[in-house]
């Protein structure tokens, strides 16, 4: 038996029971742990190859088709659409331009068109983001700008958007470096005070100078585990050149700065034909950079998002049109999961109404919608799913109205 032991050897370097720390057994041959080892590093570098090389033979998604995509999950909002659809179909081209090199023309660098979108709460910027994601073969992420800090203090520094980037490409550095970043909340890093020099305004002024160097293009030391719990941690180089950057905010309040700069005062000798055709109902058309600077941004940040764009506010028929024709439709959703317990529901028309007109009155945006849903719908969910007898449902306007007048809900007070 010792004899035999000896004998056995890796079949594929030749390796003793005694020179390998482990032996593996399979069923015509052996196989030790300095193999296992090299084996591992050979098929990760040929996985790396390919996926860097994956962009060359890329097929280019037209704006076209991208907004295609988008109208299957967000209702209205075109302009935002287009705008969006534009910038990541560029965005490939980029890609593209920067791993094929021309010959015998002269080379031209395409510059990034960083976006910043404004628009009310609840009309979908980070739907539209998250959309996105689901068409594209390039790593993406939604970064929050409410937890950024400036470096040393606490809360998170700007180079862990990058880090939430390298988790999304599985920490592949060339794939993270041709990604897509959405930074939601970007109107909460504003600057609180018109002189810098006051008061050091860490979590406004200072998250956007850290941004700079993020936006424009640069190599940036990311931590993968984060910055301040794991300091001994290695760093990784990440070239941000060519990362997009999409942002989106609320904005709450710029509508005022957009208004004074169009003076739009109707009445009085100093009217102009301008300012009497100016929509006074959807103000944020008329964005532009200096209103961001009148908001807090700093002109350095400003101008590396060259792209304004605009989503409009939501009416009532945009509402009723949520509710029921998206792929990720109320409606469609509470019908499936009643399916799921072998129940089907059906929804009288004025409750679709009813809920709109809710919506409408609290000032919520599309998020109202599922707001009230619930409160309609708990009871039923609750008790459903334990009666096997139920097999049909269908809920009534009166039903609707009884629900939300026992909801907290009901006691929203809009000012």
């Amino acid at each position: 038996m010792a004899k035999e032991d000896k004998e056995i050897k890796c079949s594929f370097c030749g390796r003793t029971k005694k020179d390998s720390d482990i032996l593996i057994a399979g069923i015509t041959g052996h196989i030790c742990s300095h193999c296992v080892v090299q084996a591992q590093t050979i098929v990760k570098d040929e996985l790396g190859a390919k996926n860097s090389s994956s962009f060359n033979a890329l097929q280019l998604l037209k704006p076209i088709e991208i907004k295609k995509h988008l109208d299957e999950y967000v209702i209205g909002q075109d302009e935002a659409k287009k705008v969006l659809s534009v910038a990541v179909y560029n965005h490939y081209k980029r890609l593209i331009l920067s791993q094929t090199k021309t010959t015998g023309k002269e080379e031209i660098e395409v510059d990034k068109s960083n976006v910043i979108m404004v628009g009310e709460t609840g009309t979908g910027k980070t739907l539209l983001a998250r959309t996105i994601a689901k068409v594209l073969n390039v790593p993406f992420c939604i970064a929050d700008a409410t937890v950024l800090t400036e470096a040393g203090y606490v809360g998170e520094d700007v180079e862990s958007i990058l880090s939430r980037l390298l988790q999304a490409a599985d920490f592949d550095v060339a794939a993270a470096e041709r990604g897509i970043v959405f930074i939601d909340e970007i109107d909460k890093i504003a600057r609180k005070s018109d002189n810098p020099s006051i008061t050091r305004d860490v979590s406004g002024e200072g998250v956007q100078q850290g941004l700079l160097k993020l936006l424009e293009g640069s190599v940036v030391g990311v931590p993968p585990q984060g910055g301040r719990k794991h300091p001994e941690q290695k760093m990784i180089q990440v070239n941000t050149k060519n990362i997009l950057f999409i942002c989106g905010g609320a904005f709450d309040g710029i509508v005022r700065n957009i208004g004074s700069r169009l003076s739009t005062q109707a009445i009085g000798y100093g009217v102009n034909k301008e300012a009497a055709s100016v929509d006074k109902d959807n103000l944020l058309q008329y964005v532009s950079p200096q209103d961001f600077k009148s908001f807090g941004l700093i002109p350095e940040l400003i101008g590396r998002l060259p792209v304004l764009t605009y989503l409009n506010p939501l009416d009532a028929d945009t509402l009723l049109r949520i509710l029921s024709e998206p792929k990720n439709a109320l409606i469609k959703q509470y019908t499936h999961l009643f399916d799921m317990d072998g129940v089907k529901i059906k929804f009288e028309k004025g409750v679709l109404d009813f809920i709109v007109e809710k919506a409408m009155e609290f000032k919520l945006g599309a998020r109202g919608l599922r707001s009230i849903c619930e409160a309609i719908m708990m009871d039923m969910m609750f008790d459903t799913p334990s009666d096997k007898t139920v097999k049909e449902i269908t809920v009534t306007l009166r039903y609707a109205k009884e629900k939300l007048k026992k909801s907290t809900l009901n006691k929203l007070k809009v000012a």
